[in-house]
C-alpha cells in the first residue's frame, strides 16, 4: 500500500464517518481522530460484509452498491461506520450509567 492511497483512504474514512454522524447523531469520542478510526474501521466492516455475502451466499450486489473511489465501496463504508459507531457510542454510555 503506498502513502497515496492510504492518504484517499483517510479521506474517505474521515466523510464517512462524518456521514455516519449525520444518520447516527452522537457524540464520537476523541473528535476527528475518534472520527477517522470510526471511519477506518466502517471501510473494513462494510467491504468485509460485501466480500462475505457475494462469497457465501452467492448474492448479487446492485451496482449502487458496489460504487468505489480508488478502491474503496462509498455505501458500504457509510453503513459499517454507522455500525461501528453505534456499538462504540452504545459500550460507552453503558459504562456512563452503572450504579
Amino acid at each position: 500500500m503506498d502513502v497515496t492511497r492510504l492518504l484517499v483512504q483517510l479521506a474517505i474514512a474521515v466523510v464517512c464517518g462524518g456521514l455516519a454522524t449525520l444518520l447516527m447523531p452522537r457524540q464520537i469520542p476523541g473528535k476527528l481522530i475518534g472520527l477517522a478510526v470510526i471511519g477506518f474501521a466502517g471501510v473494513w466492516l462494510g467491504d468485509w460484509i460485501i466480500s462475505f455475502l457475494t462469497t457465501t451466499y452467492n448474492l448479487p450486489i446492485p451496482e449502487f452498491v458496489l460504487w468505489d473511489f480508488q478502491g474503496v465501496l462509498i455505501l458500504p463504508a457509510v453503513v459499517g461506520s454507522a455500525i461501528v459507531l453505534y456499538i462504540v457510542t452504545t459500550f460507552l454510555s453503558w459504562g456512563r450509567y452503572r450504579r
